[in-house]
């Protein structure tokens, strides 16, 4: 039996998620003034669809107690229109837009720090904020993953859609950057047009391996450690 029940954590993780980004929404920073807003920052657009998603898992927890039992027909349709959206959501976008936001975060970071986090940060965000959004984002997802079986969409199509919002991103940081002149990213303004080409596509290959890591990752803990009960109870 689990020290803490699934369905607290999935709590207690939402929450966190809503503390952090109205804690983030709060910071007094030049940057969120300007066109795009917070929408311009991969990192706030990740912690949204974590917030989402695991506000989805909660969602479905709840129905799932309301509708134990019972002989709705329609309700059980609509729950497992709910669960199929829970695993779609952590397959595409919730484990890689997580972990590749982590994955780059910190590379860069020990890199060069300022080509994605400067020191003037620090002045706005203090570091509780900043792991919230670019540390524990990756553990969490993977204590779900953990604790539900996710049945992942077909490789082909689950590529595709990682792609779209991979290349969906990056045209709208082009467009930012067409609007105001400033790159999102400084470490975009230091390289010439053919290696932001390059960057570009390195980055989008880098969040499809994520996306094959987190199904590799999800068949491994289910057929390795997972029993047919625990199964049933993430589908």
């Amino acid at each position: 039996m689990a020290l803490i029940p699934s369905q607290v954590l999935r709590v207690a993780i939402l929450l966190s998620y809503f503390s952090i980004i109205c804690h983030y929404k709060a910071l007094d920073m030049p940057a969120h003034q300007t066109y795009g807003g917070s929408w311009k920052f991969l990192t706030f657009i990740d912690l949204v669809i974590q917030a989402v998603f695991f506000g989805l898992c909660v969602l479905i927890d709840v129905s799932s107690v309301l509708t134990k039992g019972g002989d709705g027909r329609e309700q059980e349709r609509q729950l497992r229109k709910l669960v199929g959206l829970r695993d779609w959501m952590v397959a595409v976008l919730a484990f890689p837009v997580g972990a590749f936001v982590v994955f780059t975060f910190w590379t860069l970071y020990v890199y060069d720090r300022e080509l994605v986090y400067p020191k003037l940060l620090d002045s706005f965000i203090p570091q509780w904020l900043n792991h919230g959004m670019h540390t524990t984002v990756l553990p969490f997802i993977i204590i779900e993953m953990r604790t539900t079986h996710h049945r992942y969409p077909s490789r082909s199509w689950g590529l595709a859609a990682v792609c779209c919002f991979a290349i969906g991103y990056i045209l709208w940081t082009c467009w930012v950057q067409q609007v105001t002149g400033v790159w999102v990213y400084p470490v975009l303004e230091h390289i010439s047009q053919l290696a932001r080409v390059v960057f570009f596509t390195v980055m989008t290959s880098f969040i499809c391996v994520f996306y094959l890591l987190g199904e590799i990752l999800n068949n491994y803990i289910w057929n390795h450690t997972g029993t047919p009960a625990e199964k049933v109870k993430g589908e």
